[in-house]
């Protein structure tokens, strides 16, 4: 028996921890690559490749299965399911790894995992799939973007067929890293020369010129960029919700679901060594993951805090000039990152979340100060959890107004709603993950202005 490579041993178990253990894939995928620094880049690139597209075209790849196996994947042992899973994702959609060596690898694979008995099966279906390629060019929606067909009914309903199919094409597109750089730190220019000279590919964000967009480098932590703080992950749609916020030298800012801690920093970074934020997380390890952000990046005017949101805390009840309300959400609009949210996803856990996103608003909208601004955000795509909070949060709560978020956001940005102080960025409409931002302000009554 030939021994299977490192790579695709660790693809496996990789996959088996998402799959088959409800994993996070971009977790699990993080921890597997820093273990393995040792492994050269374009193993390293393989692994990647090969696990997230495993992740995203799930659904396809079973229905693929399905056609040529006697046994059902849902009947197939977890170790066989997820070898064959990998494999074929590799015979589909990898065109540089010949057919008949993934076909040898997943025997092989097998039979490291004592399942002898099993390695014709293995080698059978996947060889099935080699010849039969052309049946697999499926037209219903479903299985060609493999996303569940109830989330596109959904959105099909919401959105059109139109703008539904470009944000399904976009969840199957490799998204670069967006960093938002730290200019307190280093200039934009030396920044820039910091991350070619690694190896990066650096193109300008167009939601602003603070915004990189890195591809083509081996690992973050190994920029130097990274490790002196000069650069953050985050999201061009998390830079807008900063921008939302808009803190002003001297402000109180709470945000009350902070982990990891990028709109956090953003605010203190706005804050230019003024004021403070407090970012608070539901457990040790979030704040942990916020704190060495903080550590990492310098910034003074901030501290990390273990605080359950759902729990009003006194000492804050109308202190806040700005509270940051990034709250749990079913995910939908990052799905091109973390794939195998569609297939955790439930209409029954989205009512879920969002009976928890008001239980955590009516806690938060305490802490601001009049005068002062609330912004809610969510990375999803979805109306129960954004355009209906937001009326259920200004029906509720009549001390609130909407705030215009007209011309405070990056011109790049176009909506008629943010003259009503809300805006849905989708993917494939927009160069951004799926994002709901809303704005309000606490009115001053006549008591407060005297």
């Amino acid at each position: 028996m030939t021994k299977p490579t490192k790579s695709r041993e660790l693809i496996l178990d990789i996959l088996l921890e998402v799959l088959e253990k409800g994993g996070h894939s971009h977790v699990i995928l993080r921890q597997a690559l820093e273990k393995y620094q040792y492994l050269e880049k374009q193993d390293r690139a393989l692994i990647t490749r090969v696990v997230e597209g495993t992740l995203e075209y799930r659904l396809t790849i079973d229905a693929v299965l399905d056609r040529v196996s006697k046994t059902p994947v849902e009947k197939m042992k977890p170790v066989i399911r997820t070898i064959l899973r990998m494999s074929v994702y590799q015979l589909l959609w990898m065109d540089r790894i010949p057919d008949r060596a993934v076909c040898s690898q997943a025997v092989e694979l097998a039979e490291a995992r004592r399942f002898h008995g099993l390695k014709g099966f293995v080698n059978g279906v996947l060889r099935s799939v080699s010849r039969r390629k052309e049946e697999f060019a499926f037209t219903d929606w479903s299985l060609r973007y493999s996303m569940p067909g109830w989330l596109i009914d959904r959105w099909k309903e919401r959105y059109g067929a139109e703008r539904t199919e470009g944000m399904l094409r976009a969840f199957l597109e490799t998204p670069p890293t967006v960093v938002r750089c730290n200019l307190d730190r280093a200039s934009l220019a030396e920044i820039r020369e910091s991350l070619e000279r690694q190896g990066a590919a650096v193109a300008e964000s167009p939601f602003s010129p603070q915004l990189l967009e890195l591809s083509g480098y081996d690992h973050l932590e190994s920029l130097d960029a990274f490790v002196d703080g000069w650069i953050q992950v985050q999201d061009a749609s998390s830079f807008l919700a900063g921008q939302a916020a808009a803190p002003k030298a001297g402000d109180r800012v709470l945000d009350v679901c902070a982990a990891p801690g990028g709109k956090s920093l953003h605010a203190a970074d706005q804050l230019a060594g003024t004021g403070l934020v407090v970012a608070r997380d539901l457990t040790e390890a979030k704040a942990e993951l916020i704190e060495e952000n903080i550590a990492r990046t310098g910034y003074t005017n901030i501290r990390a805090e273990v605080w359950d949101a759902r729990e009003f805390d006194p000492e804050w009840e109308g202190q806040a000039d700005v509270v940051l309300a990034d709250l749990p959400c079913s995910g939908l609009g990052i799905i091109g990152k973390k794939p195998e949210i569609k297939y955790q996803v439930s209409p029954g856990s989205i009512a879920e979340l969002a009976a928890l996103q008001r239980e955590i608003l009516s806690v938060a909208r305490r802490y601001v100060k009049p005068g002062g601004r609330l912004v809610y955000s969510t990375c999803t795509i979805s109306r129960q959890e954004n355009e209906d909070q937001r009326a259920w949060f200004l029906e509720q709560f009549a001390e609130f107004e909407p705030e215009s978020l007209a011309g405070r956001l990056s011109p790049a940005v176009e909506a008629e709603s943010l003259r009503e102080g809300y805006i849905q960025l989708l993917p494939g409409r927009d160069p951004c993950d799926g994002f709901f931002i809303a704005a309000f302000r606490k009115q001053i009554s006549e008591k407060h202005e005297i």
